[in-house]
């Protein structure tokens, strides 16, 4: 690879990264390590993909790969993935598609696959026995639709986020809690807008969760 000097002393950054912590770290992470700013990192990053010292998978998952060569040689090891935080569920966008991030938490990408994967904070205990606790974060793919007994992200009313159990029934849609102190919520078809599954769930102590913002759900 023909890289400058700065391209070469990033690249081996993320490589020594990546052999001590088992991933590369977040553009955030590496600014500060660097002592550069978020831009500069991003810049950085676009320049070795395009000498093909790097590959990005997806525009916003931000999964990034070393490799070993030019972009035909294989990966050394996949990185982890950088997942958004959406602050807000907005109507009838996709959730890749929004801007109002709340920040971003890096995950093991051989843990959480799938594109364009978004985290939603979660409020409250009322998904306790499903392992979903409050402050953690439910990572989840990007769906308008829902499996029997699927857990998801849904929108009610156009304006309230909630994680939940989705059960389609004759007369609506029910979101169950995994919690007998809280009530299975009941809603009419229209009510509920599907906006993601959850495929995973991040712990509120993990090293790189972000704790600015506030949650998209409330308390239910």
């Amino acid at each position: 690879m023909d890289l400058t000097e700065k391209q070469q002393e990033f690249f081996d950054y993320l490589k020594q990264r990546l052999r001590r912590d088992g991933k590369v770290p977040s553009l955030r992470r590496a600014a500060g390590d660097l002592g550069i700013s978020h831009t500069a990192v991003a810049q950085l990053l676009a320049q070795l993909e395009k000498r093909g010292a790097v590959r990005r998978a997806g525009r916003y998952s931000r999964t990034i790969r070393l490799l070993s060569g030019r972009g035909a040689n294989p990966p050394i090891s996949p990185i982890a993935r950088e997942v958004p935080i959406i602050g807000r569920i907005t109507a009838g966008l996709p959730m890749y598609a929004q801007q109002e991030w709340d920040g971003s938490v890096v995950v093991d990408s051989g843990l959480f696959g799938g594109d364009h994967l978004f985290a939603l904070r979660v409020s409250g205990d009322s998904m306790r026995d499903a392992g979903i606790l409050d402050g953690d974060l439910a990572i989840c793919e990007p769906r308008q639709y829902a499996e029997q007994g699927e857990i998801v992200a849904a929108l009610i009313n156009h304006e309230e986020a909630t994680v939940k159990r989705f059960y389609r029934r004759a007369d609506g849609i029910e979101l169950h809690p995994e919690n007998h102190d809280y009530p299975v919520l009941r809603y009419g078809f229209a009510e509920v807008l599907v906006q993601g599954k959850v495929v995973g769930v991040v712990r509120s102590d993990h090293p790189s969760f972000s704790r600015t913002g506030r949650s998209g759900e409330k308390k239910r």
